[in-house]
């Protein structure tokens, strides 16, 4: 038990990470335990973390195998969002939402990626706009809207 929580609990706290290349595609991955369901990498902060750069940077590598010390943005933005019904088991009895904090690493080009089939069934590099189409999660969206904006792969 870390600090009176249960660890077989998820903690409610997590990072959403977009992969991205210079020239403008983006990594979006289908999860194993929801078909429909894509989105760029997530993933709960331990209980015992306290760095959500090093949680992001852990979840980037555990779920695409993808190591990188250069590239990183931490938009300094959380999001609130209710915890989906199929996934509340996860956590705590009671906890409806989850804080989710937003991170971005962009790669100068496409690169090997491999998966947890625990987590995810496969992967895709698309274009931005079709990237923005893909995800699932209105937060995930999002992110890919503001940043394609940002770089000039979206238009207002």
């Amino acid at each position: 038990m870390a600090g009176g929580v249960p660890s077989s609990f998820k903690r409610p706290e997590s990072v959403l990470v977009v992969i991205f290349t210079t020239p403008g595609e983006v990594l979006v991955l289908r999860r194993a335990d929801h078909a429909a369901f894509w989105q760029s990498v997530t993933g709960s902060l331990e209980w015992h973390e306290e760095d959500r750069f090093a949680t992001a940077r852990r979840e980037l590598r555990e779920e695409t195998g993808i190591t990188t010390d250069c590239g990183w943005r931490d938009w300094g933005v959380s999001h609130r969002y209710e915890i989906f019904r199929e996934w509340r088991h996860r956590y705590r009895p009671g906890t409806m939402h989850n804080i989710e904090h937003v991170f971005s690493v962009e790669l100068p080009g496409r690169v090997p990626v491999v998966l947890r089939p625990d987590e995810h069934r496969e992967y895709e590099w698309l274009a931005w706009p079709a990237a923005v189409s893909r995800v699932t999660s209105a937060s995930n969206r999002w992110a890919l809207e503001i940043l394609g904006r940002e770089r000039g792969f979206l238009y207002p």
